[in-house]
């Protein structure tokens, strides 16, 4: 967890935000970076999953699995409300819009000279790139005891179909106590709020 930290403390915006997003979701980087604020519903707390966008093509998910929604944390959710106000306007209403061009970010070169940067200036072992924060979330679910078919779930898997027989779907409810657990490691604690209702 503090190797997390230490290299988000070496992002600058808006490449920090969306390391945020991928730890605090499990969102592989073409999701992260296809987001619109109309997947986002701030009342009922959730995050719909229906695009990514590789090498500036966008499309839809991965897999019939990719798509699904996701449980918000509240403390989490506050956090996009905040960037919300602080990120550039764009014509597709994305989350992450270059500020340059308006149009999306491509994950490569964001991988390339500033993750892997983070990583060296906060002086890791290995270097690292957008799927190590997928990799996290997942050691993070573990680590916070979800089961297996909720991990499956939250992590929008296709396979591990026994699990699946043995532990049935994971519901709305296990999903966002599970992915609560890995907010409170990911989010600073002086930013963690009261569950509303």
């Amino acid at each position: 967890m503090q190797q997390y930290h230490s290299v988000v403390e070496q992002l600058e915006e808006p490449y920090k935000q969306m390391v945020r997003v991928a730890m605090c979701l499990g969102l592989r980087v073409s999701e992260v970076l296809a987001l619109k604020w109309s997947d986002f519903d701030f009342r009922s707390l959730t995050l719909e999953v229906v695009r990514g966008v590789v090498h500036g093509r966008i499309s839809d998910v991965k897999t019939e699995y990719s798509e699904d929604l996701l449980p918000l944390d509240s403390a989490f959710a506050e956090v996009m409300l905040d960037w919300q106000q602080r990120c550039p306007k764009s014509e597709g209403n994305w989350v992450f819009p270059n500020p340059n061009t308006g149009k999306l970010y491509h994950a490569s070169p964001i991988g390339r000279d500033y993750i892997r940067a983070a990583g060296r200036k906060a002086k890791l072992e290995k270097d690292i790139g957008w799927h190590t924060f997928r990799h996290a979330y997942r050691s993070f679910l573990d680590d916070a005891g979800a089961p297996v078919g909720v991990q499956q779930k939250l992590m929008r898997h296709a396979q591990v179909s026994t699990t699946m027989n043995t532990y049935g779907n994971a519901q709305m409810l296990s999903k966002r106590s599970a992915n609560t657990k890995v907010v409170q490691m990911v989010l600073p604690s002086k930013g963690r709020l009261e569950e509303a209702g």
